[in-house]
This record gives C-alpha cells, sequence and structure tokens, in this order.
C-alpha cells in the first residue's frame, strides 16, 4: 500500500476525469492523461461560463443590441484580464486574439516582415515547428546552440548576436520545451538581446498553464517584447489564442488578413485600417473562446501560479526519480535543471509508438510518442546523424525517429503516476522476455512458429 504526502485534490475543478475507455483484455478504465502538453481537460468554471453565457452570446462591436453590447464588453475587458495574467502593461501593449500560438506566431512573423531590408531571426534548436517554419520563407534564420541540460546556451546566442552586427530582429525562443519541459531564463535572454538591438519573442503555449510570466515593464531591459500562448492548453477549449505586443508595432501597414472588422473606412480604391488590436482580427470574433480562456485564467490565479508550478514539480521529481531506477529506460532532460511537467523517454529496444500504444491498451494511459513537431530537436536528443535523417528522408518506409513523452496537468495525482509505473514495469518486463526468447532462438534455430505463440499467449 502507498501512503502519499498531503496532495490538494484539483481533480474536483476539472471535467471528464472519471471517463472510462476500453481495455485490451476487456471490460472498462478510468482514463489516466499524461498528456497535458498537447491539449488539457477543460475546467468546470470554463464550462459553467460558457453556459452562463450562452443565452447572451452575440456579435461583437457595432451591434446596439443588447446582447452585442454585453458580448462586446466582455471581449474587450478580456484582454486586461490576459494582461494582469502575464505582468503586461495595457498603456503599451495590446492583446490580439488568435486562434492559437501557431497563427500568433505567424501573424508576428509577416507584422515584423520588411521584404526591402535582409534581416535574421535567431531562434533555437528547442522549438516547435510553430517557431520555426513561419520565419523561415521571410528571414535569414539562424539556430542558437544547446547547453549540455538541453536548454538554450546563451555564450552562442551572444555570439551570434555580435556576429550579426545589430542584424538580428528577433530573438524567438520557447519559455518551456513540449518535448523536455526545459525552462529557458527568458528575462536573461531578453537582456542578451535587448543589448544588441533585438527584440524577443517568448512562445510560451508550454510555460503560461504551468507557471508564472511577468513580462516587466518595457524600461527595464529584462521586459518581453512579445508573448503568444494558446488557451487550449491551459484548461480552456473553444479555440482562442493570444499574441502580446507594443501596439506600435501593428500600427502600420496591413494585416495579413484582411476583411470584417478591420476597418474604420472603405472607398473603391482606399482603405483605412482600424487601429489595433481590431486591425488584427479580421471576421467575426471568437467571443466564447475569450470567454473560457478569461475563466481559465481567474481559476488558475485563484490558485496561484507558483502552487501550480510546485504541484507539478512535486509529480514530475517522484516520477523521473522511479524512472531513473527502473531498468530498461532512458531519460532525456535531467533534474538539475529548470522544467515543467513534461518527462520524455524511451524503453530500450522497444519503438516509441509501441510503447505509447502498450500504455493505452493496458492501463487507458495517454502519453504521446513520436517528435512532437518539434523534430530537430528530438533529432539532437536522440543524437540521429545527417546520414540516418539522409536515410530516412530517402525511405519513407523506415520507421521514424522519437520519444515517449509523460506531460503532467494540475490535476494529476501520484496514484495515477504509480498505476502509470506498474503499467510500464510489466511491458518493460514482457519486452525483455521476448529479447530474451528472441536471442535463445537464434542460437538454437526455432522456427517464427515461436514468436506467434509468444505474440498471442504471453
Amino acid at each position: 500500500m502507498h501512503v502519499f504526502p498531503f496532495q490538494p485534490n484539483y481533480r474536483e475543478l476539472f471535467v471528464g476525469l472519471d471517463a472510462l475507455v476500453p481495455q485490451v483484455k476487456g471490460g472498462l478504465a478510468p482514463a489516466i492523461n499524461f498528456d497535458n502538453a498537447a491539449t488539457t481537460p477543460p475546467l468546470m468554471k470554463v464550462m459553467a461560463e460558457i453556459n452562463q453565457f450562452a443565452p447572451f452570446y452575440s456579435s461583437i462591436h457595432r451591434g446596439a443590441g443588447y446582447k452585442s453590447v454585453l458580448s462586446s464588453q466582455i471581449y474587450e475587458r478580456a484582454r486586461k484580464t490576459v494582461l494582469a495574467f502575464v505582468g503586461g502593461l495595457s498603456d503599451l501593449n495590446t492583446v490580439i486574439f488568435v486562434k492559437n500560438t501557431t497563427e500568433a506566431i505567424n501573424k508576428l512573423s509577416y507584422r515584423l516582415w520588411n521584404p526591402r531590408k535582409k534581416e535574421v531571426i535567431l531562434t533555437t534548436w528547442m522549438e516547435h515547428h510553430s517557431n520555426l517554419l513561419p520565419w523561415r520563407d521571410k528571414y535569414q534564420v539562424d539556430y542558437v546552440e544547446l547547453n549540455e541540460q538541453g536548454g538554450l546556451n546563451l555564450e552562442d546566442l551572444e555570439q551570434k548576436l555580435l556576429h550579426y552586427q545589430g542584424a538580428v530582429k528577433l530573438v524567438a525562443v520557447s519559455g518551456a520545451s513540449n518535448v523536455t519541459g526545459i525552462m529557458n531564463p527568458i528575462h536573461r535572454i531578453a537582456e542578451i538581446a535587448h543589448r544588441y538591438q533585438a527584440r524577443i519573442l517568448v512562445d510560451a503555449a508550454q510555460l503560461a498553464p504551468h507557471a508564472a510570466i511577468d513580462m516587466r515593464p518595457h524600461h527595464s531591459p529584462e521586459h518581453i517584447d512579445f508573448l503568444a500562448f494558446s488557451a487550449h492548453k491551459m484548461y480552456a477549449p473553444f479555440g482562442i489564442g493570444v499574441l502580446i505586443g507594443p501596439s506600435q508595432v501593428f500600427e502600420q501597414g496591413n494585416p495579413e488578413y484582411s476583411g470584417g472588422g478591420t476597418v474604420k473606412f472603405v472607398t473603391k480604391d482606399q482603405v483605412f485600417w482600424d487601429d489595433p488590436p481590431h486591425k488584427e482580427e479580421a471576421g467575426t470574433p471568437n467571443i466564447l473562446g475569450v470567454v473560457a480562456l478569461v475563466a481559465a485564467i481567474e481559476t488558475l490565479r485563484s490558485i496561484g501560479m507558483k502552487t501550480v508550478y510546485k504541484q507539478e514539480e512535486r509529480l514530475l521529481n517522484y516520477t523521473q526519480k522511479k524512472m531513473e531506477k527502473m531498468t530498461g529506460i532512458e531519460l532525456y532532460a535531467p533534474l538539475n535543471t529548470p522544467r515543467i511537467g513534461v518527462i520524455p523517454f524511451n524503453v530500450v529496444g522497444m519503438d516509441h509508438e509501441e510503447v505509447a500504444q502498450a500504455l493505452s491498451r493496458e492501463g487507458g494511459i495517454a502519453v504521446r510518442n513520436g517528435c512532437f513537431c518539434a523534430s530537430p530537436y528530438v533529432q539532437k536528443l536522440l543524437r540521429i546523424s545527417d546520414r540516418e535523417l539522409g536515410n530516412i528522408i530517402n525511405n519513407p518506409l523506415l520507421p521514424h525517429p522519437g520519444i515517449v513523452r509523460i506531460s503532467f496537468g494540475l490535476y494529476n495525482t501520484l496514484e495515477e503516476v504509480n498505476q502509470m509505473l506498474s503499467v510500464l514495469q510489466g511491458i518493460i518486463i514482457l519486452e525483455q522476455r521476448k529479447t530474451k526468447l528472441l536471442s535463445n532462438s537464434v542460437k538454437q534455430g526455432y522456427t517464427s512458429k515461436t514468436f506467434s505463440y509468444y505474440n498471442n499467449n504471453i
């Protein structure tokens, strides 16, 4: 019997944690979700606020009816709530509502782009594809190297800024990696970037749900210029994200999307764009998504982001220390560096997809496997050579390299962790038996029927 120290019960705040899923041996089992870095379950408060608002749902801006006026007020007040959540200043910054972090970074890539000037974007090997691909077709992109822990190498960052002699437009960096959970020192990075007249974008998709963020005042050399994150990773579905940055950046030039809601006046030949942020929010805005985001922020702030971080840090440390003692496990991120609750690993001798599927079939445990839309980072962690990459590219049928990822949410428990570890241990033991049987069969000349029997009966 496992006895755990006191653990706050946050599970009652969430929807769907008692859902049952089918098992390979028959019957149903409670679903255990360790895939929170991808998408999180909704908060009760989020669903309650949506249901409460639904009777008054209406199209925002310029409507004279009561519902439209109310919807518009809720939508505009939400910007202040978002700014307060991340320590942003409303007199200088604007909050632009978008679909997700991916759209936010794409939008910024267009709004900063000057096609008449050759400019450099410094990003890192740690980044999600959403903070890699939008820059490639508009700028010269260079990559800051990793340190021994797998985080950003600050010395290499400064060397590259020095090398480009003021041509770096932006340092685009993840606040926390979706692969390893490693948290980058964003304020230190900001100070270095500003010293060389570059701005900083923090992709906070993984950071915002799990740790406190402070953009800091603009007079501080450590302030964050641009910040982006998504609601669906912080317990609020309905497809909303935010891009935060200085209003003046969005005042000049045309938005990459134009249409309803973006203009003050249009004639046959002229367009007079609205002021930001409205200029950047073409079409009918997602008011339901904004209501959900505000409800999630209010819940997280009532708990306290430091409390959220400590709760998940406890799960992270407990789980990884247990996994370090298991034979057949290869881990890819150390505990001696600041991290959110993400654990990347592989089982020696097993394909990452096979491990993830076995956890689901045998225990109703949801994890993620593959490259997590961060292929260059995973390739670095796995030490895949250029030659190996070439073989994979030229032979599409070859299995793609990858990792298994456990990622925690506020509601996960030590009991769930122990259940996962038990199932994982069973998977490893079966794999070791299979490997031993294969070795003996090679020595003794057994036929393939041996393995057919094993797969069907073990």
